[in-house]
């Protein structure tokens, strides 16, 4: 019931090590930070990228080097379909990235897919992996140990925290998540919260239909299956858990606890 399979399909999933189909679902989470910690992160020109300072100039992020914007035509689109195209010298640069002027990188441990897209604004702090063809739009905070996915989005001042983002999915808008997993095609509705932290102290349990077990952690936020929809302004509790397909009514707040595939919560 609470293990990560029965939440997500893992089948294509780019980073096996960290999720496993039996563990307990907020096992990831737990290994979170030592994963990120061992992988492998490109140097950026710090001349073109100084940390912690604003870009003063659009770049173009292609095989592991930095161009200048100048250089090259860019055709903007929708990056989480791929819309990203980007010619230098009237040849496209298949899986070029772009990152705009104005966006801010902190720390050496950020890693970028192919065909991303980084807005002005966007704050990116390490250690960060952002998947293929994903959109960070602008005032995005992604505030370290965060893994997101291919063709995501990290939306118009969404913050994110200690987070997993399966492949698809979308906080697009005014969105909070600390301590949490999205999982594939997952789409948050603007102004949705994902509460990681207890009024009172102590770890987060999650309440089953058959019994409450202990998660060992002091901060967990949401775990959401695949293709769950969340409406605008809804807020889930600490330690909430909704399996596949569920859907949460705007303006709803969500009770802790584990919630079948297909539940709706008004």
């Amino acid at each position: 019931m609470l293990s990560a399979h029965s939440f997500f399909d893992l089948s294509s999933y780019e980073h096996p090590e960290l999720i496993q189909p039996d563990d307990q679902v907020w096992f990831a989470l737990k290994n979170l930070r030592h994963y990120l910690e061992v992988q492998r992160y490109p140097e950026l020109s710090p001349v073109l990228v100084q940390d912690g300072e604003p870009l003063t100039k659009t770049l173009v992020y292609y095989n592991g080097n930095l161009l200048e914007a100048g250089e090259c035509t860019i055709e903007y689109g929708d990056a989480a379909k791929g819309g990203i195209k980007i010619y230098h010298d009237e040849k496209q640069l298949l899986g070029a990235s772009v990152i705009m002027a104005g966006a801010i990188f902190k720390g050496s441990r950020i890693r970028i897919g192919k065909g991303v897209l980084i807005e002005p604004g966007a704050f990116i702090m390490s250690p960060t992996i952002i998947g293929d063809q994903t959109e960070v739009r602008h005032g995005a905070y992604i505030r370290g140990n965060c893994l997101i996915g291919r063709n995501c989005v990290v939306g118009h001042v969404t913050e994110v925290k200690h987070t997993i983002f399966l492949d698809g999915a979308k906080a697009g808008h005014f969105a909070y998540l600390g301590d949490s997993i999205l999982g594939n095609q997952v789409n948050l509705g603007a102004g949705t919260k994902l509460a990681n932290l207890r009024f009172t102290k102590g770890d987060i349990s999650i309440a089953t239909p058959g019994a409450t077990v202990k998660t060992g952690l002091r901060k967990l936020g949401a775990i959401l299956g695949d293709h769950v929809q969340t409406g605008c302004n809804s807020v889930t509790n600490p330690g909430t858990l909704l399996g596949k397909k569920s859907m949460v009514i705007p303006n709803t707040t969500v009770p802790s606890g584990y919630h079948p595939d297909g539940s709706l919560i008004r």
